[in-house]
């Protein structure tokens, strides 16, 4: 297998999980985003959404929502993207 092959392999898979997620709230928050942007985001940018992603549901779809802080060094940055996404989504 190529890197270019890895790199789609990953693609899939990551897209796969933000669909399967155990909670349909963040299905619907990580599902359109990766829809969206899977095929645009770096391999860095694929680490950091696989690290947003390794987070539990509960407090993931709290820090989406707003109604809590994540923790100290939490990327937010990227979660802010995620953020930006689903709102720009619901707001249609």
């Amino acid at each position: 297998m190529t890197a270019g092959e890895d790199l789609s392999m990953r693609r899939k898979m990551i897209r796969y999980r933000a669909w399967h997620r155990g909670t349909r709230e963040m299905d619907l928050v990580l599902g359109p985003f990766a829809d969206a942007h899977i095929n645009d985001l770096s391999a860095e940018d694929l680490d950091r959404l696989e690290r947003v992603m390794s987070e539990e549901d509960p407090p993931l779809l709290k820090w989406v929502l707003g109604q809590e802080t994540p923790p100290e060094g939490f990327d937010v940055a990227f979660l802010a993207r995620i953020i930006a996404d689903h709102r720009a989504r619901i707001a249609k």
